[in-house]
C-alpha cells in the first residue's frame, strides 16, 4: 500500500498490465451473476435519471419493463447500485455481437448525453472504497483474465488504461503523483535490462 493524497493505494495496481479485451470476455463485467448491478455514488442518481431517456433507446423491452416495474436503482444511501435482469446483467446493459453493451456509454459517445457512465464502471477493475481515507484496491477477476493478457502483451500499465477514470473521480494533478508513485514501485520490482556493454 501507498498514500497519495487522501487515498491509500493498493500497490499491485502499479505493477498489473491490463486492457480490455471485449472480444474474448464479451463484456463480462457489466454481466457478473450476484444480484447487485453496479456500486452508485448518491449523487449519480439525478446523472441517470437525467441520461437514461438517451439510453433508453438501445434498451431490449424486457430491460425496460423491469425499469418500469422496479426502477433502474436499488439500495439505500451510502450503497445503491443498478438493477440487474435475472439477478446477472446490469439493467442498462445491452448486446452487440453477442457482446454486453453500456446503453449509458453508447448515448454519450454518440453526443446525446454528457454523462458517461458510473463512476464504478468506469473505474473497473479498480474499486474506490469511501471512508476517513478513500481505500483503492484493484479487484482481479475470472472474468478479466484476457484483459490481463492482453495488457501484458501491449505492455499497458493498469494505472495508464484508467487514466480517464481516474482523473475524472481525482483529478489531474493527483493523478500525476499517483502515476510518478506507480512508476516508481512498477521500476523497484522490474528494473529495466541492462544494455551490452562494449569495451
Amino acid at each position: 500500500m501507498f498514500l497519495i493524497g487522501e487515498a491509500v493505494v493498493d500497490e499491485e495496481i502499479a505493477h498489473e498490465r491490463f486492457t480490455c479485451d471485449l472480444i474474448r470476455c464479451k463484456g463480462a463485467c457489466c454481466t457478473i451473476r450476484g444480484g447487485q448491478g453496479a456500486p452508485l455514488e448518491d449523487a449519480e442518481l439525478v446523472e441517470l435519471r437525467t441520461a437514461l431517456p438517451s439510453a433508453r433507446k438501445y434498451l431490449s423491452d424486457e430491460n425496460l419493463q423491469i425499469i418500469e416495474s422496479r426502477g433502474f436503482f436499488e439500495g439505500k444511501p451510502g450503497n445503491y447500485f443498478t438493477t440487474c435482469v435475472d439477478d446477472r446483467d446490469c439493467v442498462f446493459v445491452y448486446y452487440e455481437d453477442d457482446i454486453a453493451r453500456c446503453s449509458l456509454e453508447r448515448a454519450y459517445q454518440n453526443g446525446e448525453t454528457g454523462w458517461r457512465k458510473p463512476l464504478s464502471c468506469h473505474l473497473f477493475p479498480l474499486r474506490v472504497s469511501r471512508g476517513l481515507k478513500q481505500e483503492i484496491r484493484y479487484e482481479k477477476i475470472s472474468e478479466c483474465s484476457a484483459g490481463r493478457s492482453r495488457g501484458r502483451s501491449h505492455d499497458m500499465p493498469l494505472y495508464d488504461f484508467l487514466k480517464d477514470a481516474l482523473v475524472r473521480n481525482f483529478g489531474g494533478r493527483w493523478y500525476e503523483e499517483f502515476r510518478r508513485e506507480c512508476l516508481r514501485h512498477d521500476t523497484a520490482s522490474h528494473p529495466p535490462p541492462r544494455g551490452d556493454c562494449t569495451a
